[in-house]
């Protein structure tokens, strides 16, 4: 076992908690810092991490954290306050001395982006660099969850995302962004100074993912472009402008073809193989259904 102490921010979000589940299983000491005390922390305490609630904007809390943690995952909700976020999370870790933090960016991160939100992820990135702590930044392409997001209108056989049907790009499941997470963590020297674009094996057009997850679950599935307002409004997001801002701003950019491409480095740094889109729907095959 190895006695080096993890902090993993955004424990009970999606690559957090595949994070610290792999963590826990490798024998590392995990803590967690999460926002409230809920049925997701608890379930974390319970598999053996240590939790404490606190808030990234609140520098105090964010040094109790990190207090004698050899290395840190960081990733924050698409917010108009992550670069503060960043510049205090920055701050704790260099007096803490941890040898490398994990930072969860966007494969679209640039100055010239479209989205205020990517370029605020952009701005964090420079946070960190500026500040001369060790980082490794994630850029990762969209997440092979938004399948789950729209899983009811899937299970209507219609698969309605604000995007065009032929956009391309190489989705990518957390569950294996956890694993490269993971890897990074407990091997900081090779990932210091390095920016992953991390990607699934597969580049693909949304029309062609909505045929692959309706020939995996035996039926038809038609994909439809779907006004902001309104997938906005199916995800609960109806009041969030930052999110609808940042949609039209993506859609613009996967027609320029922004999001295509992929490569291996998600196997290279993680030892396995991501999924397909067809093994992500067949694993995750009752929610579809």
């Amino acid at each position: 076992m190895n006695d080096s102490k993890v902090l993993v921010t955004g424990a009970t979000g999606l690559t957090g908690s595949h994070t610290v589940q792999l963590l826990l299983d490798h024998g590392r000491p995990v803590r967690v810092l999460a926002h409230r005390e809920d049925e997701r922390s608890k379930r974390l305490q319970a598999l053996g991490a240590e939790v404490t609630i606190g808030d990234l904007l609140n520098l105090r809390d964010v040094r109790s954290a990190l207090n004698g943690v050899q290395s840190a995952y960081f990733v924050y909700p698409l917010s108009p306050t992550l670069v503060h976020a960043t510049v205090i999370f920055a701050q704790a870790a260099k007096e803490a001395g941890v040898e490398i933090v994990a930072n969860m960016s966007q494969w679209n991160s640039r100055p010239s982006a479209k989205s205020p939100a990517t370029i605020n992820h952009w701005l964090s990135e420079r946070v960190f660099d500026w500040s001369a702590v060790p980082v490794a930044h994630l850029r990762a392409t969209f997440f092979s969850e938004w399948l789950v997001w729209v899983a009811r209108s899937i299970r209507q056989g219609v698969m309605m995302m604000p995007w065009d049907a032929n956009s391309r790009f190489s989705p990518v499941a957390t569950e294996d962004l956890a694993h490269v997470i993971a890897a990074i963590l407990e091997s900081p020297a090779a990932h210091r100074g390095k920016t992953y674009p991390l990607c699934g094996p597969a580049e693909l057009s949304y029309a062609e993912v909505a045929e692959i997850a309706g020939r995996v679950l035996g039926t038809h599935i038609t994909y439809q472009q779907a006004n902001v307002d309104a997938f906005a409004e199916s995800l609960g997001q109806t009041g969030n402008a930052l999110f609808k801002e940042h949609c039209r701003a993506v859609a613009v950019e996967l027609q320029e073809g922004v999001f295509a491409g992929t490569n291996s480095l998600a196997a290279h740094i993680s030892g396995r193989q991501p999924m397909t889109v067809e093994e992500f729907v067949t694993k995750n095959r009752n929610i579809f259904i």
